[in-house]
């Protein structure tokens, strides 16, 4: 498997990574785009998100590998970074 994280200080909150990949990204009510663990809705029980860029390492598995680099590749803020296994 390998990780994902966003650097939320260039995220411009376009949304992009969660329509091709709503499995591994999630948008917040602060308009930035965060990471999730399969099967992690990405929120806590206040909605808001559980994971922040520093400590917002996600993994996702192999078949999402395609998915998650075009994500990284379409960004608008070039904020999506991946850690390949």
């Amino acid at each position: 498997m390998s990780k994902v994280w966003i650097d939320q200080d260039l995220c411009t909150g376009d949304g992009l990574c969660c329509e091709i990949v709503p499995s591994v990204f999630v948008m917040s009510d602060d308009g930035l785009a965060y990471v999730r663990e399969q099967g992690d809705t990405g929120f806590d029980e206040n909605g808001h998100p559980k994971l922040r860029m520093h400590d917002g390492l996600a993994s996702f598995p192999d078949d999402l590998a395609d998915a998650v680099q075009e994500a990284a590749e379409e960004c608008p803020g070039e904020c999506i970074f991946i850690e390949q296994a």
